[in-house]
């Protein structure tokens, strides 16, 4: 525990009083854990979306996971023939021959022996060995090229899985609905689909071949062992039952040990980047709370120490375990084999193909089990990849066949509600207002009003519970969603910074990076004030907007939202929504956007829509809607609605007695 330094406190303090009222608040303890501590460590965190089927295998009956396997197999052969179907077949042939060729490679092997044992003088003996010890030779050739053919084949399969895996899987993302976006949980489940369905989705190609390879491998060792005698396959499974027992206790051992690590490092590392991440450093420095962070650090990295090695105690232990039956279990294995051959059951050379035939069986069988695990607990992962595949698919854009119009006069709003999943109350409630091409109308009300909502629903990101927005008497659900929002330009108060050249974080609005209207983009870098953050940066248009780039630059906030009302105004579209899009501009810069979108060029043509909390800057716009509750209360010109002296009079005053007071 960190050294609290407590200060002097009345211990009559019962009540904290804030400009609420007074509130019964207890005194905090004395001293008391920096971050909650479970039973074990690690208990009290919860699931991280990485780890979600993080051991699973280990929880699961050996006889389910063998159950599963036929569709688990179907499923990944059938990504990797979407993917390539040629070098899919190459690799299952190749696979299946080398088998082949290694069981016949076992069985020329049988030959050799009984050549070497058979009676005469050695160099007879020798001589007649001699082609089976050709035949061997030529048979671990082959075997070799047909390996090299898998592992070429796989080597041209696993990327192209990949790539065809994440670009299905992009495609789908980038394009489903917003509201599916907004949803509590689509975040995890997206980011574990890409990071871990995807990872998965090429790792189990290679996992089900080194599983294919090892049963193949068994079942060959098991055709050689009953032809030379039947007796030889049950001792074969004698032999090989207990150390697969003891393969699979290690396995589980080891998957949930590998969990517990995971869980155990998500708990340090919450410390760690409080240490290291640039978003904490100023603060950090200012609290001198390194020391403080250190010694928990060091507190919790003493328990995981400990952990670390009972685990590895654990493990070696079930290692000990596993060899001991294993040792066991060969041991009664060869006594049976010699116990045959003495009582004249088998042929010394037969024997001898035996030993080999078991050793074989022996040393595939804790593949198989490990790859099995792997297998199984990989395809839990792709079937979480294609279900989150099949969702996005259904949260599709609407597609109608009819495009928007490339001009909007008229966008009419008809008794619209609108209720957020899970919410409890409706965001919007019976709203109504009429919006013409020329004119720029603003809204404005309380945090969680509806404003935003509203100009969501007007770009068509969202769709109506009931009521009906119309384009020039069309209703936008008869609309293709996707050419809506080619006509809507929206500039959001926290844009997005992106990773790219200047030139293309405008045009970008327009579906594009690489390409750009040179007049076009010039204008609205005028209009926008980033005219001159474009002349500052070192490369110009050209210059990348991020220090991810070695010639890169960064930007402050406020020059970041001129790049955003640059992007808006260089789409040209007939509806322009700006979210408070100068809340991080200075006063200068803010005046100068405001002009350019009231006053600018191409205003004639499109609706605009202002939201924002400085009134002063919604004074000029044709109307003013404003928004309660979800409902609009109040609607008409600044002058109108100061003379009628309701919620945005009260505001207004409120604002403007706030700038004279200073």
């Amino acid at each position: 525990m960190d050294d609290v330094t407590t200060c002097p406190q009345r211990k009559t303090a019962g009540r904290a009083r804030g400009a609420r009222g007074a509130v019964t608040l207890p005194l905090p303890p004395a001293t008391a854990q920096a971050a909650p501590t479970g039973a074990a460590l690690g208990d009290e965190l919860t699931d991280a979306y990485w780890v979600t089927w993080d051991g699973a295998a280990s929880r699961t009956s050996l006889r389910h996971m063998l159950g599963r396997l036929p569709a688990i197999s179907r499923r990944v052969l059938r990504l990797a023939w979407d993917a390539d179907p040629r070098a899919t077949a190459g690799v299952v042939v190749a696979q299946l021959l080398s088998a082949v060729m290694g069981a016949f490679g076992l069985w020329a092997s049988v030959g050799v022996l009984q050549a070497l044992f058979a009676q005469g003088a050695t160099a007879d003996r020798v001589r007649s060995a001699l082609p089976s010890l050709v035949l061997v030779a030529g048979l671990l050739m082959v075997r070799a090229v047909l390996d090299a053919v898998v592992a070429l084949g796989q080597a041209r399969l696993v990327p192209r899985v990949r790539r065809t895996a994440e670009t299905e899987f992009l495609r789908l993302t980038a394009h489903v609905r917003l509201e599916a976006v907004d949803d509590a949980h689509w975040s995890d489940d997206s980011y574990r689909a890409f990071d871990r369905g995807l990872y998965y989705t090429r790792e189990s190609i290679g996992q089900l071949i080194q599983l294919a390879s090892a049963l193949l491998s068994l079942v060959g060792a098991a055709g050689v062992l009953t032809l030379l005698h039947p007796l030889l396959l049950p001792l074969l499974l004698a032999s090989v039952l207990p150390q697969g027992l003891a393969a699979v206790r290690s396995a589980r051992a080891r998957f949930l040990s590998q969990v517990r690590h995971s869980t155990l490092q998500r708990r340090i590392r919450m410390f760690s980047w409080l240490l290291l991440d640039r978003s904490s450093a100023a603060e950090l420095r200012s609290c001198r709370a390194q020391s403080a962070l250190l010694g928990e650090h060091e507190r919790i990295a003493r328990l995981i120490e400990t952990e670390d090695g009972r685990l590895g105690r654990q493990e070696a232990a079930t290692g000990l375990l596993g060899r001991a039956l294993g040792g066991a279990a060969t041991a009664l294995t060869y006594a049976t084999l010699i116990w045959m051959t003495m009582g004249g059951w088998l042929p010394l050379a037969a024997g001898g193909g035996a030993v080999l035939a078991i050793r074989t069986g022996q040393s595939t069988l804790s593949r198989i089990v490990l790859a099995l695990h792997y297998v199984y607990e990989h395809a839990l992962w792709v079937d979480d990849l294609l279900e989150f595949q099949d969702r996005c698919r259904a949260l599709r854009p609407r597609r109608t066949g009819r495009p928007a119009p490339e001009r909007v006069k008229t966008i009419s709003v008809e008794d619209l509600v609108y209720a957020y999943p899970d919410a409890g109350a409706p965001a919007l409630r019976g709203v109504s207002m009429t919006l013409h091409a020329g004119s720029t109308v603003a809204f404005v009300g309380a945090n969680g009003s509806g404003k935003s909502t509203m100009s969501k629903l007007l770009a068509g990101l969202y769709e109506a519970d009931a009521g009906a927005i119309r384009w020039d008497g069309v209703d936008l659900r008869e609309l293709d969603n996707e050419t809506v929002h080619g006509r809507v330009a929206m500039v959001l108060q926290d844009p997005v910074k992106w990773p790219l050249s200047a030139l293309a974080n405008i045009t970008v609005s327009a579906g594009t990076i690489t390409a750009a209207d040179p007049e076009r983009a010039r204008d609205a870098a005028v209009d926008s004030g980033a005219d001159r953050v474009i002349a500052g940066l070192p490369h110009g248009w050209t210059t990348p907007l991020s220090k991810r780039f070695r010639e890169g630059s960064e930007l402050s906030g406020g020059n970041w939202a001129k790049f955003a009302v640059a992007r808006g105004l260089y789409k040209d579209a007939s509806l322009l929504i700006l979210d408070e899009p100068t809340a991080n501009m200075d006063p200068r810069a803010e005046h100068a956007v405001y002009s350019s979108v009231l006053h600018g060029r191409r205003n004639p043509e499109r609706i605009t829509v202002l939201i924002s909390h400085r009134l002063a800057s919604v004074v000029e716009c044709d109307r003013i809607y404003v928004f309660q509750d979800g409902r609009v209360a109040e609607s008409g010109t600044h002058a109108e609605l100061m003379a009628l002296g309701g919620e945005y009079a009260q505001m207004f005053t409120l604002q403007a007695a706030a700038y004279r007071a200073a």
